[in-house]
Protein backbone atom coordinates (compact mmCIF):
# COMPACT_ATOMS: atom_id res chain seq x y z
CA UNK A 1 0.00 0.00 0.00
CA UNK A 2 1.14 3.55 -0.69
CA UNK A 3 2.71 5.23 2.35
CA UNK A 4 3.36 8.60 0.70
CA UNK A 5 0.25 10.83 0.76
CA UNK A 6 1.22 12.85 -2.36
CA UNK A 7 2.22 9.90 -4.53
CA UNK A 8 0.39 7.16 -6.35
CA UNK A 9 1.28 3.51 -5.87
CA UNK A 10 3.62 3.76 -8.87
CA UNK A 11 5.42 6.74 -7.34
CA UNK A 12 3.89 9.54 -9.40
CA UNK A 13 3.88 12.88 -7.60
CA UNK A 14 0.22 13.90 -7.62
CA UNK A 15 0.86 17.58 -6.90
CA UNK A 16 3.36 17.82 -9.75
CA UNK A 17 0.88 16.29 -12.19
CA UNK A 18 -1.88 18.65 -11.05
CA UNK A 19 0.48 21.60 -11.50
CA UNK A 20 1.44 20.49 -15.01
CA UNK A 21 -2.21 20.00 -15.94
CA UNK A 22 -3.09 23.47 -14.70
CA UNK A 23 -0.25 25.01 -16.69
CA UNK A 24 -1.32 23.10 -19.79
CA UNK A 25 -4.85 24.44 -19.53
CA UNK A 26 -3.49 27.97 -19.34
CA UNK A 27 -1.37 27.41 -22.43
CA UNK A 28 1.79 28.14 -20.48
CA UNK A 29 3.07 24.61 -20.07
CA UNK A 30 6.66 23.57 -20.56
CA UNK A 31 5.99 22.94 -24.26
CA UNK A 32 3.20 25.50 -24.66
CA UNK A 33 4.48 27.65 -27.52
CA UNK A 34 8.03 26.40 -27.85
CA UNK A 35 7.42 24.24 -30.90
CA UNK A 36 4.74 26.44 -32.42
CA UNK A 37 7.16 29.33 -32.72
CA UNK A 38 9.67 27.15 -34.56
CA UNK A 39 7.18 26.01 -37.19
CA UNK A 40 7.20 27.66 -40.60
CA UNK A 41 3.55 27.47 -41.56
CA UNK A 42 4.16 28.22 -45.24
CA UNK A 43 6.74 25.47 -45.49
CA UNK A 44 4.39 22.97 -43.87
CA UNK A 45 1.59 23.91 -46.26
CA UNK A 46 3.94 23.61 -49.23
CA UNK A 47 5.18 20.19 -48.15
CA UNK A 48 1.63 18.99 -47.54
CA UNK A 49 0.61 20.13 -51.01
CA UNK A 50 3.62 18.38 -52.56
CA UNK A 51 2.83 15.20 -50.67
CA UNK A 52 -0.81 15.28 -51.75
CA UNK A 53 0.24 15.82 -55.36
CA UNK A 54 2.66 12.87 -55.22
CA UNK A 55 -0.06 10.68 -53.72
CA UNK A 56 -2.48 11.61 -56.49
CA UNK A 57 0.14 10.87 -59.14
CA UNK A 58 0.91 7.49 -57.56
CA UNK A 59 -2.76 6.60 -57.37
CA UNK A 60 -3.19 7.56 -61.01
CA UNK A 61 -0.27 5.38 -62.05
CA UNK A 62 -1.61 2.44 -60.05
CA UNK A 63 -5.02 2.86 -61.67
CA UNK A 64 -3.47 2.76 -65.14
CA UNK A 65 -1.46 -0.36 -64.30
CA UNK A 66 -4.52 -2.22 -63.07
CA UNK A 67 -6.49 -1.63 -66.28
Amino acid sequence: MNKQPNQTASGTNIQHVKQQNAQGQQGQGQYGTEFGSETDVQEVRQRNAQSAQRNQQQQGQQGQQQQ
